[in-house]
């Protein structure tokens, strides 16, 4: 049997053609359950055997999800991931494991994932984490989709106004394996799992998630020009950042960032608002 889980939130409610031509695909018989409507994950898989596989459909959200529901569970048989969200950073990091359906095996991916400590919150990530301009865009994204659910998100504007007018920049305390640094006005002050994150940034353009070693890119991006920091943010999206004199990275299995003023961050995606701090251990 073909189990396939979809998320019928993500990409805008529309994945049904998409789940329609994996459907047509797999030989055999095929069962659709709604993300939803899965109450245990250790109950699901309880009821596979090694002849059947499941698939999971959605976005970076989906699979957060996922791997923060699984911590108890065995895996019986394969599993699997496909894009079909708006945001499909794990997908894009993957893509060159991808089988003829366009699905990528994760029964490896999705164990001995970070863990992230934040604000009385424990979750694993797969992709990296936001703090700084990025948490401060995906708070600004939420608070536009309340107030016009109907309409588009355009990230690239609200990330602009940031950088210029809103953004507040804070001052910084980094300790990645017991080593501390301080940085002055802080942009961002990310740690990666997985190369990319929000939408297409290479944010790690050396991070590695297929390595048994299980360390951690963090990357700090500081100054004192507003103007000069917008004009170079582009560079993100191809990974060129990583040469800018006011970036910084670092490799490490234990991260603790600290902040002087309160500030958003995101885990794969996920808002957390008025963040003094986190800690990740890998």
């Amino acid at each position: 049997m073909h189990y396939i889980i979809y998320n019928n939130k993500s990409n805008n409610s529309n994945n049904e053609e998409y789940i329609n031509q994996i459907k047509t695909k797999l030989e055999g018989m095929v069962r659709l359950i709604s993300i939803f409507d899965v109450k245990s994950y250790k109950d699901l898989f309880e009821k596979l055997n090694s002849e059947d596989d499941l698939t999971l459909i959605g976005g970076d959200g989906t699979m957060n999800y996922f791997v923060n529901s699984i911590d108890d569970v065995n895996f019986p048989c394969d599993v699997y991931f496909a894009a079909g969200g708006t945001g499909n950073d794990f997908i894009k990091d993957v893509e060159d494991q991808l089988d003829e359906l366009g699905r990528v095996k994760i029964n490896d991916y999705v164990r001995n994932l970070p863990t992230v400590y934040v604000n009385g919150m424990k979750k694993h990530f797969i992709n990296g984490i936001g703090y700084g301009i990025d948490g401060y865009a995906c708070e600004a994204a939420d608070n536009f989709i309340k107030k016009h659910p109907n309409k588009k998100v355009n990230y690239t504007s609200i990330t602009v106004k940031g950088l210029l007018f809103h953004y507040k920049r804070p001052n910084a305390e980094v300790i990645v394996d017991g080593d501390t640094k301080k940085f002055k006005k802080v942009y961002l002050a990310s740690t990666m799992k997985g190369r990319y994150y929000g939408g297409g940034m290479l944010v790690a353009p050396e991070q590695d998630r297929k390595k048994e070693d299980k360390e951690l890119t963090i990357l700090v991006w500081n100054g004192s020009s507003k103007l000069k920091t917008l004009m170079n943010f582009p560079k993100i999206f191809k990974g060129e950042h990583v040469t800018l004199k006011n970036v910084t990275i670092k490799k490490g299995h234990s991260v603790e960032i600290r902040f002087d003023k309160p500030t958003s961050l995101q885990i794969d995606g996920e808002t957390v608002l008025n963040v003094y701090s986190y800690k990740v251990e890998a």
